[in-house]
């Protein structure tokens, strides 16, 4: 990124800190750190990061009530907020959507999800700070040249197969369900049957696999499809 976007990472845990840091570091973020509730408001005033990072539970006060106070300033209140927590209670993970969280992963994580994770946040609400290519596993897709590749070989897709994959991408491993599909692909203001999504689902998965190829899609039964890093990734 030719101007790097800045990350506040808020959590108390150093070692897991330092990792964050690192890790986001090597992607070519700014990596600002706080240890606890207080000290990232102080933070985010001195000046406001591009994204945050914030775990659920800390000293002083707490994710929630920091991600609310955030959106409650002017300067932050469009701020992406990634919450990092370890409740996998759904209600949990609604609470930190309905208090202005953008997206919530649960630890333990993988880092390579994580980071797909927030490139996905960082699209969504700073496209200047985006890059056109999104890598998962030993699967590529560049948007800027609306073409995928599977390891050494490319992969043909109709456009409607794109952008299932491209959705999939920004979100690995979480779970969509056939209506959510319909409404991030087709969009909400067209009908569209539930069973079309099996359809182009079926289409992007014969053309993701050749040969030996693992399948990197996860139908989740009475629930939808998800892109499975860990398939991905053995491929």
């Amino acid at each position: 990124m030719a101007n790097p976007a800045s990350v506040l990472v808020v959590e108390d845990e150093a070692a897991l800190a330092e990792l964050l840091k690192y890790n986001l570091e090597k992607e070519g973020y700014e990596v600002r750190v706080a240890m606890d509730g207080e000290e990232a408001l102080v933070v985010a005033k001195e000046r406001a990061p591009d994204l945050v990072l914030l775990d659920w539970m800390l000293p002083k006060a707490s994710g929630v009530e920091v991600c609310r106070r955030l959106r409650a300033r002017q300067e932050t209140r469009n701020t992406p907020i990634v919450m990092l927590t370890a409740r996998g209670e759904e209600s949990d993970r609604v609470r930190g959507l309905d208090i202005g969280a953008d997206d919530y992963v649960t630890k333990p994580f993988s880092m390579t999800e994580l980071l797909a994770r927030l490139r996905a946040v960082m699209r969504r609400i700073r496209p200047a700070l985006a890059e056109d290519k999104i890598c998962v596993g030993d699967i590529v897709i560049d948007r800027a040249a609306h073409r995928v590749r599977r390891g050494d070989r490319e992969v043909h897709l109709g456009p409607t197969e794109f952008r299932i994959l491209d959705h999939l991408m920004q979100h690995p491993s979480r779970v969509f369900s056939r209506e959510q599909l319909l409404d991030a692909v087709w969009g909400s203001d067209v009908y569209v049957e539930a069973r079309t999504v099996d359809v182009h689902i079926g289409r992007l998965r014969k053309a993701l696999m050749v040969g030996a190829e693992t399948d990197p899609i996860r139908t989740v039964r009475s629930a939808g499809y998800s892109l499975d890093l860990e398939n991905a990734d053995a491929a």
